[in-house]
């Protein structure tokens, strides 16, 4: 039976990060075309926006026929994870194989992957619409670091509403895109830092993600979805392992190259290695690169867990 906000929300464990993000407004462009000029140093151009904090399933695979190949390897990669052959941790072992052991792990994630494509395209013209019939233009808030490896705008969007639209509708009725995709569970949080939601945003994705896990909504329905993040290690982990059963000698920093961000929990600022974040509800999770590990350990007044300082 899905369990009400109210219920979800009395559920939520008080959250200990609490950030005020940098970042930009980046001004509306509308249906502009691809590329016109304003004047001689003022372009403007279509770009791919990456949605922050978010993370919905892959569709890499790009195929039916290529999504049953990686079925086959998933199974190869869970037989060599019980082998113990491939370079991860017991702990983590436990979590991922019976995900990889379906037999479907690839088809599963394609399918989900086209079917969040599809709420988010439909998702997106409803609530552009206006009730008249004519469209609004985009809302975009950059990230502190506004673009990814891919060249992609990082930020959240949002229809863009008037001043007198914004004075008279609560945050909660007026979602970014972002949190439309977790609200509806085809997407899970994926929040990195120092891209944080602020501290009355952050609250609401986390609520969003309890209800649609509690509610078994989009990608929850299956237990044994594998969360996009989780699936992208995985392929690199079967890549990695293959190499190693070939009898290709790996060093450290390639051997465990399919593992990239330490993870925190926002509740108690409990800071684990790479491994370690699949004790952590994913709603709870604040994902960090290993660059930016010692700035945010200071800033956000992170501890290192136990098993970590010992390693």
């Amino acid at each position: 039976m899905p369990v009400a906000t109210e219920e979800v929300a009395a559920m939520i464990d008080p959250i200990q990060i609490l950030w005020t993000p940098a970042g930009v407004t980046m001004p509306a462009l509308g249906a502009r075309s691809l590329v016109d000029v304003t004047d001689g140093d003022t372009p403007n151009i279509r770009l791919p926006i990456r949605l922050l904090s978010v993370d919905t399933p892959e569709v890499t695979a790009r195929s039916e026929l290529r999504a049953a190949a990686i079925d086959e390897e998933f199974l190869r990669l869970a037989e060599w994870i019980e082998q113990g052959r491939a370079p991860i941790s017991a702990g983590y072992a436990e979590h991922l194989l019976p995900k990889l052991a379906t037999g479907t792990a690839g088809t599963l994630q394609y399918r989900q992957g086209k079917e969040a494509s599809a709420f988010a395209k439909q998702n997106t013209e409803a609530r552009l619409r206006r009730p008249n019939g004519t469209m609004r233009t985009l809302f975009v808030r950059a990230a502190e670091r506004p673009f990814d490896d891919n060249g992609r705008l990082l930020a959240y969007t949002a229809p863009n509403y008037s001043a007198r639209e914004l004075a008279e509708l609560p945050r909660h009725e007026r979602p970014t895109f972002n949190l439309d995709m977790v609200s509806s569970g085809w997407a899970v949080p994926f929040v990195i830092y120092p891209s944080i939601p602020g501290e009355l945003d952050l609250p609401l994705l986390v609520s969003a993600a309890a209800s649609a896990r509690a509610a078994g909504l989009g990608t929850w329905a299956d237990p044994n979805s594998l969360p996009a993040y989780e699936y992208r290690a995985a392929e690199k982990l079967f890549a990695i392992t293959r190499k190693l059963v070939e009898g290709v000698d790996l060093g450290g920093t390639d051997r465990f190259g399919w593992r990239s961000r330490y993870c925190a929990d926002m509740r108690t600022r409990v800071l684990v290695g790479p491994e370690g974040f699949a004790a952590i509800p994913p709603e709870y999770r604040l994902w960090l690169w290993q660059v930016d590990v010692a700035e945010a350990v200071s800033r956000l007044n992170l501890t290192p867990a136990p098993a970590l300082v010992g390693a």
